[in-house]
């Protein structure tokens, strides 16, 4: 039996021993890292999506000109949804026939706010936490909250539900909560929930534990932006069912704007927006084509008007196909005939739609 003297265990080691050691340490340390980096990527398979928010957090902060500000991880996730108020192309200016809404608009959400001196004493004249924007699809409401944001400077957070739900236990509150810090140091801002309806829709007895406590601390925060009457924070949503809205949001959005139907002024004043710029003949009665659109949105318009404009589209390849005369080759201006046409197309593909809807409610009768 061969015995190790004593001496070697306490002898310095050499060179080439203290290399291959600290190899073979570097080799261990590499392996243990990446082992350790592949299980928490197994155990969290959205921790990809998280780093790539938080780069996009940050490119977003620097693009509007947010410095020396800390925020958490889970401020970051959120603040990958900022919009950049410059960058919104949408104007006063490109919003038709709801001058009485961007009024009432100016004077109890914005000026409170840019002219922070006059109202500083009162607390009834502080702008309201909530707005909810209701009323029939295609009307305006997301232009309204856009151009609300870019006209007043707000910073903006386009909050979506997906971004509020994980699938670890208590995730989602503490990313509720980091929604309301990230607004206080970011403010003036507004956060804005489009189809509020599928968020904060009415709570009962059967909605998951995780969704529920996720909605009552999210109204807790709300409530809790009181407290601070000086706090410019403003929580704006949009829904075309306000029915479904939990009584207790409803509550926490005393300001509503009804965004209805165009009747035929406002059809009148959407048509002319939106064919400013466009080819349109002289003979062209856009007072006749309002009221031929009783019934149609801002979008049902739009689109008709895209329909009439593809019509001369249509007639400039056909004439191309048939004639090579030089004379020929531009597009013609949009007739009386096309928006008629595009009128005809619009009502039918209106009544298509609603027409499983009445299948529907008459088989419920």
């Amino acid at each position: 039996m061969n015995i190790i003297p004593a001496d070697n265990f306490t002898r310095p080691l050499g060179r080439n021993e203290v290399i291959g050691l600290l190899f073979r340490l570097t080799i261990f340390g590499a392996v243990t890292y990446f082992t350790i980096k592949w299980m928490v990527d197994a155990i969290d398979p959205t921790r990809k999506q998280k780093v790539e928010a938080q780069k996009q957090a940050e490119k977003l902060m620097k693009q509007i000109g947010v410095k020396n500000v800390k925020l958490s991880e889970y401020e970051m996730s959120i603040a990958a949804h900022l919009v950049d108020p410059l960058s919104m192309q949408i104007t006063w200016g490109d919003i038709a026939g709801l001058d009485d809404v961007i009024t009432e608009l100016k004077d109890t959400v914005i000026l409170p706010i840019q002219k922070r001196h006059l109202f500083h004493g009162s607390r009834l004249l502080q702008p309201p936490k909530g707005v909810l924007l209701y009323g029939p699809p295609g009307c305006g409401k997301t232009l309204i909250a856009k151009a609300t944001a870019r006209e007043a400077g707000f910073r903006f957070i386009n909050l979506q539900p997906s971004t509020l739900t994980d699938k670890w236990y208590g995730e989602s509150q503490k990313l509720a909560a980091a929604v309301f810090s990230l607004a206080i140091k970011l403010q003036p801002s507004i956060i804005f929930i489009d189809e509020i309806d599928s968020f904060l829709r009415s709570r009962s007895s059967s909605d998951h534990e995780a969704t529920a406590m996720m909605k009552a601390q999210f109204m807790s925060l709300w409530d809790g932006l009181d407290t601070d009457h000086h706090c410019q924070v403003i929580i704006m949503g949009a829904t075309n069912r306000p029915q479904d809205l939990d009584s207790a949001i409803l509550r926490r959005m005393p300001t509503r704007f009804h965004i209805n139907q165009p009747n035929l002024r406002q059809r009148q004043a959407i048509l002319k927006l939106i064919l400013a710029n466009e080819n349109v003949d002289t003979t062209v009665d856009l007072s006749e084509v309002a009221k031929d659109t009783d019934g149609f949105s801002g979008s049902d318009l739009r689109e008709m008007c895209r329909d009439a404009a593809l019509l001369c589209v249509r007639d400039f390849v056909h004439n191309n196909h048939t004639e090579n005369s030089e004379d020929e080759d531009y597009i013609r201006p949009i007739q009386q005939q096309d928006l008629q046409k595009a009128i005809g197309k619009m009502k039918k593909s209106k009544t298509a739609g609603s027409q499983p809807m009445l299948l529907m409610h008459a088989a419920l009768d």
